[in-house]
Formats: structure tokens, sequence, C-alpha cells
């Protein structure tokens, strides 16, 4: 679908007269000025070709046009960003008053009533539906000006797009920041949710977690579906956040990581992307800015499932002021926590964990060599239920990886454990392309305490399975870092680089998403409240006095603010973007034929003509390639119907497979999993193959010693065909399993199962077979 097709089926009633008229630009750009009156008698081509010069006066026109877009849905958006705060701040005092009525009632008061609270839960699902669509609106304009800017480059060769770039960043309507309207939301929702009663707990991220155990599961999320995605879990779980006491900062979600590793082995980085057993990742870690005193050492232990153990994740805090000591091994372990033996704050067993920890991650630093290598930033907004672990969903935006190295001789982080020429200034642009890597989309995890035994709830379960996220396990941003920064070291590529070529935006696959609640406007004025009886989580039924034609969807549609096309209303006349099959957001870039067709055809002549037949030898090449490539012989796969783990995971759609190829020099590793079950199955294949040549060499040991003198001949040829088979089946056998052995050890992807070796054993006994049966016949005179 083009870009201009799905703009129109995206429409959003609500903003349906302030979206970019794309397709107004797009025919500006096909008809320029001077073309609009042509001489009756101009028929040759010169002529027409210079109807079509992109003059001074056109691009006047056009920039004109494309600043006065610009200017409408910069100020739609500066207007509805206004109006959601006003109606966020109205919230706040409403839901402040109903749980303060709840707190302070007396014994013999009644407090707020449940339709109060559902009152409350309808408004602000309201809002959150709204900061939804204009986060929609701003992306879906975002593209369309960059669109129309690429297309115009390209017809005209007026180059815009630098200009244009500096008049976007005087109106940015697209750098609007929801995450602060994400957390009050939270705090609101969580609030009339719990009936004002929500659950208590440390709410600091990382605050009481030190040694802990979880499952995680990650997901890649593209930018268009960030904001989407956080107003879909804000709903089921709040925000957790920093400091509850204090109004959100931007930076008070950033998390910055300093990693290490010897950058002569890399055996940190291979140890982790091999996933070999004890594996380890050391790295240091703040939350805040720069100017935060206290720093995180971890360590990150695998563990593989066979051995009974879980990976876990063990750190310890230092103050920033005595890091570098701590590094050079000038500050003892014991003197760090001497301070919180005399406190008595924690038990000392817990101490004792600490210090050993600290005192194992100083140990591999120093003998091992281990230096700052790479950088990861990010800004992280994490849901969970305060003091509950079960569920905990965090969603890293802005990724950056950044170099700390000082190998090529350029001076980073010198001395010091990191490099202080930067903070959390996102997106570094002080820093040199070699130093940075931004990593395109936004990183959800998934966290569950499965040693609880317990099911994640269903609409985690919708949440993996849905459009809005692309499964990528074990993804890792250190390793990802030190694959991307250090082209030059790294030859062992993890498995997704080449996923990173990919658009990951998928078609819905399922009605999940953000829903719009119909609001109850007769409640404050008539006594009649039967529009209110459903649940706020529910899709509230059609109207009675709809039509009987009209289907649910349609009412899905309307509840979200979107109809569909009635010829009886023109203001109706907006399509729902989401009822399509086709719902990706941006089409692709192979227009030129249509575009050099359209351009040929306001040409006309022979031009037109010959464009045309070459057009049409392009599809016609491409069908009749489609087309020998179905009718050539060749094997076909079994389709196998998909079980219900993947079809959960993947839907029941068309899964596209490509084939990768490594760059020159590296290799991609992709994760084997080894279990010592591997090692005795290939033993007992080597024992089968190696019972079967004793049986095969028994035979001819048998037809060689009891043949008869009459036979001798014939019995001494298929006894020697049958030792010759034995002693290849025993070669065969030895070097399956030495290949296979050292495929495991090294965790290479190898064939482990075998399709020649039993084909060609049964193959040469029947020959043996018959060649005896035929010189025994022979000898008995019956043939």
């Amino acid at each position: 679908m083009k870009f201009g097709e799905q703009l129109r089926s995206s429409v959003i009633r609500e903003y349906q007269w302030y979206y970019i008229d794309y397709d107004g630009l797009k025919a500006d750009l096909k008809r320029p000025s001077g073309s609009a009156a042509p001489a009756a008698d101009d028929s040759t081509r010169s002529s027409r070709l210079s109807r079509r010069e992109w003059t001074e006066e056109d691009e006047s026109r056009f920039v004109s046009k494309l600043e006065a877009e610009l200017d409408k849905v910069h100020t739609k958006q500066q207007v509805k960003a206004m109006e959601i705060s006003r109606r966020i701040a109205v919230s706040e005092r409403e839901v402040r008053d109903v749980v303060n009525r709840l707190n302070e009632r007396g014994l013999s008061q009644d407090g707020p009533s449940e339709e109060e609270f559902m009152l409350l839960e309808e408004d602000l699902s309201d809002i959150i539906a709204d900061v939804h669509d204009l986060a929609k609106f701003v992306q879906l304009n975002y593209t369309g000006f960059y669109k129309i800017i690429k297309k115009h480059d390209k017809m005209t060769g007026w180059h815009l797009r630098p200009v244009f770039d500096t008049r976007l960043k005087a109106k940015p309507f697209y750098k609007e920041n929801y995450d602060a309207s994400v957390v009050k939301l939270s705090k609101l929702y969580d609030l009339v949710r719990t009936r004002g009663n929500p659950a208590k707990g440390d709410s600091a991220a990382g605050g009481s977690q030190a040694n802990f155990i979880r499952h995680t599961t990650k997901y890649w999320v593209h930018p268009d579906n960030v904001t989407e995605l956080k107003l879909i879990i804000l709903k089921h779980l709040p925000v957790l956040v920093f400091n509850a006491s204090k109004e959100f900062e931007e930076q008070d979600s950033a998390i910055t990581s300093i990693y290490y590793d010897n950058p002569d082995t890399w055996e940190l980085y291979e140890g982790r992307l091999k996933k070999t057993e004890g594996a380890e990742a050391i790295r240091l870690r703040w939350y805040g800015g720069m100017q935060s005193e206290t720093v995180f050492v971890e360590r990150k232990t695998h563990r593989e499932d066979w051995t009974g153990e879980k990976s876990v994740k063990a750190r310890f805090s230092l103050k920033e002021k005595n890091v570098n000591a701590y590094l050079r091994g000038d500050l003892l372990p014991a003197a760090i926590f001497e301070k919180a033996r005399k406190e008595g704050k924690k038990s000392e067993k817990a101490i004792a964990e600490d210090e050993r920890l600290a005192r194992e991650i100083q140990w591999s630093i120093l003998k091992k060599g281990y230096k700052p290598v790479c950088r990861s930033f990010y800004h992280r907004t994490a849901f969970q239920l305060p003091a509950d672990a079960r569920v905990r969903i965090s969603l890293d935006t802005e990724l950056t990886m950044i170099r700390e190295d000082n190998l090529d001789g350029v001076q980073r982080s010198g001395d010091n454990w990191r490099r202080m020429d930067i903070g959390v200034d996102y997106p570094f642009s002080q820093l040199p392309p070699g130093d940075i890597v931004r990593f395109p989309y936004a990183v959800l995890e998934v966290k569950l305490q499965t040693q609880l035994g317990q099911e994640p709830p269903e609409w985690v379960r919708q949440l993996i399975s849905s459009h809005l996220v692309e499964a990528v396990p074990k993804f890792s941003k250190f390793i990802h870092g030190v694959a991307c920064l250090f082209p030059d070291r790294i030859n062992l590529l993890p498995f997704w680089m080449p996923q990173m070529d990919v658009d990951i935006r998928k078609p819905a696959t399922h009605d999940f998403g953000i829903k719009r609640l119909e609001h109850s406007t007769t409640t404050s004025m008539t006594d009649e409240e039967d529009d209110d009886d459903y649940d706020s989580d529910e899709e509230r039924p059609v109207s009675a006095t709809a039509p009987a034609g009209e289907s649910s969807a349609q009412g899905a549609a309307a509840r979200n603010g979107r109809v569909r096309v009635l010829a009886a209303d023109v203001e109706d006349q907006t399509v729902d973007g989401t009822t399509g099959d086709d719902t990706y957001i941006y089409d692709s870039d192979n227009e030129d034929d249509e575009d050099r067709l359209e351009e040929a055809r306001r040409v006309g002549g022979w031009t037109y003509y010959q464009t045309l037949l070459s057009t049409s030898a392009n599809a016609a090449a491409r069908s009749t390639w489609w087309l020998l490539k179905a009718m050539v012989p060749r094997p076909r796969p079994t389709e196998v119907p998909r079980n219900e783990r993947l079809q959960s995971l993947l839907g029941t759609g068309e899964i596209q497979q490509k084939r990768f190829k490594a760059p020159k020099g590296k290799k991609i590793y992709v994760p084997v999993r080894v279990e010592p079950k591997v090692y005795f199955a290939a033993e007992r294949t080597f024992l089968g193959w190696l019972e079967y040549s004793i049986y095969i060499g028994t035979i001819a040991v048998t037809l060689l010693n009891f043949g008869t003198k009459q036979g001798h001949g014939a019995s001494f040829v298929a006894a020697g065909a049958f030792t010759l088979l034995a002693i290849a089946s025993l070669c065969y056998a030895v070097g399956i399993y030495l290949y296979r052995s050292k495929a495991i050890r090294t965790r290479r992807v190898a064939r482990y199962y075998d399709k020649l070796g039993p084909t060609v054993l049964c193959v040469a006994l029947f020959v043996a077979v018959a060649l005896n049966f035929a010189f025994e016949g022979k000898n008995r005179g019956l043939w």
C-alpha cells in the first residue's frame, strides 16, 4: 500500500482536517506552473520536456505550501498537547478528591460510590486514548513530511531536505515527550483501578534488589509503537518510579552501564555470545545523571538449564569516588563494607555475600586485565507493582552504545573508569560516528519470576504475541555494542545482526491495543443508568438503535473515534485503518515504474509508449520468473500444522524466511543448546553402528570359514564383500562420531542427522546378499 493510501485509511476523525495534504503536495510536484498552459502546436519531445522543468517560482510555491502544512500540523499538536495536560490536571484533582473522601470518611459515613470510580476510570481511559491518537497523528505526519521531501528532491533535482530540517527543528511537533504524561496517568489509573488502595512497597528502581532470579524474554519495538505500548501496559501495571516524592524528570529514567572485557581475548564477549556454562558479564551501572553518587557493580552469570541452576545477576553498591581505587586494587572489599557493618542496617550474612562478590570481581578485573570497552545508555520505563516482582516489564528507549576504550590511541576514558566528555545528553551529537551506535528500536523486557510456578497473565501473553513487538531471544546490549563498535577486532557476530536490515513492523494479528470508552453523557442529565452497566475493560455492546447490518467492527470503530465511510455524512468519510488487511504505516520505495509511467504519460508521444513497453516488460519478466520457479521440479517441504506455542507467538499468518550471509571475514554465531544427553545420544549412535558392523563382520567370517570346497570361490567373494562392508561401516561410524563430538564441544551448527549413512548401508547389504545368492545358485547349478 502506498503512503498516500495508508494516510487516507489511517485518518482519525478528530484530526481529519489537520493532516498533511500529502496528495496535494504530490500533485504540485507533478504539475509545475510552466505546464499549466501548453501551446497548441507543441508536440515535440524537447518542448514537452521544457514545460516540465522545475523553476524557482515552482520551488517558492511548493515551499510556501509545505510551510503552511507544517504550521497547521504543529499548531494542532500544540493545542492538543495542552488540552491533554489540562485534562490530566483536572483528572488528578478529581481523583485526589475522591481518594481523600475515601480515606477521611468516618465510621458511619459512606465513602465514594463505585460509580464515581468507574466514571474516573472511563475519563482516564479516554485521556489515554487521546495520548495514543496524538502520538499516531504526530508519527504519521512526520513520516509524510519526509516522504514528500524525499519525493521532491528526487523529482525536481532541488535539494530541500537540509533546509527543511531546520524548519522542522523550529517547529518540532514530533519531539513531544509523553513520558511525564505516562507517569502521571499511571499513578492516577493505579489509584482508580485499586479503588484508592494501591499496592505499597519499595518503588525505587533497583532499590532493595541485590540478588534476584528472573526468567527474561526480550523483544524489539519499533519507535512508531513505543507510546502505544506504554499506554497499554500502564492500564495493567503502574510505572515503577525512582523517587515518588519528586516531580518526574527525564534524567530520572536514564540508566548508564559501563561494560568490561579483555580487549585482547574478548573472553567475556565470546562467553556471553556462545552462552557457555558460567559465562560472565561485568558492568558498572548508575541511575540518573552523571552527578549520581551511587554506582552498582554487577556480575551476570549464565547457567545452563541442565545444571538445575538459574542465571543470576548479583551486585553491590559503591560510592562513585571509590570506584577507581576499587578497580586498581587500592581499596579492598573489607574496607568497603566496614561502614555497613558498623551501622547494622544489613544482616551479617548479606554483607558477607556482598563482600565475597566484591572480592571475586576485583580479582577478575586485576588478574584477567579487564578494561572498560563499551557504554550503554537508555531511558527505561519500568512497570511493576511495588514490592511484587512476579511480573516486571521494562521498556528501554533511545538505546545508545558508546566506546569507552583507549585501544586506537584516542584517550576516551584515560585512567578513569568512565569517560567524562558525555553525560545523559542524548543523542550525543558531539561524538564522532566511529564512537557511537544508536540502536534503531526500543527494547522490551518481560521478566517473570518462574520459580513461583505461575503462568503469566493473559494480557501479557496477548502483548508478546501482538504486532507491536518482535521477539529477539537472548538479545544483549553488551554483545551488540561490542560487535558494532569494534568491527576490526570482532569476527564472531550475534545471530540478530542480519535482522537489523529487516523491517520489524507487522500487520495487526488480533484485536489488541488502545480502545476508547464511550462517554456516558446521560448520567448527569437523566436518571437512566443502563448505559453504565459494563466493565471498563470490555467492549461496550452495540446500541440497539444501530442498523441491523452494522457489525461489531463498526461499533469498535465508532468507539475508537473513527467511523466508516457513510455517504450521508461528509464528516464521517474517514476510514478505520485498523480494519484492513494491510496495516503497514509506510509504503515501500519500489514506485519507480509507476512514477516513470506517470511522468511519461504527461510527456506523451513516443516517450510514453517506450516507457509503457519498458514497465510492461519488467512486470512480465517478474511474472515469468515466478512462474518458472513454481514449475521447476524440486524438493518441496511438507507443510506441518503450527503448534499452539508458535501460533501464540507468530499468529496464523505466513512466516517469511530469508537467507542471510555474513560479511566477508565474519561469522554469525547461532546459539546451540548443548546438554549432557546430547553427548550420550552421539555415543549411543556410535555404539549402534558398531553393533551392526560386528554383525556384518560375523557374516563375513562365517562365509569364509564354513564355505564348501566346491563353492569356495563363491564363498570367498561373498565373504570379501561383507568384510569390506564391515570395515567401511566401522570407519564411517568412527568418522561420524568424531565429527559430531567436535561439533558438540565447539557448539557449531552442524547436521546431527544422517541422511546418507543408513541408506548406503542398506543398499550395500542388499548387494552383498544378492551376490552371495547369485554365486551360491550358480554353484548349485540352478542357473
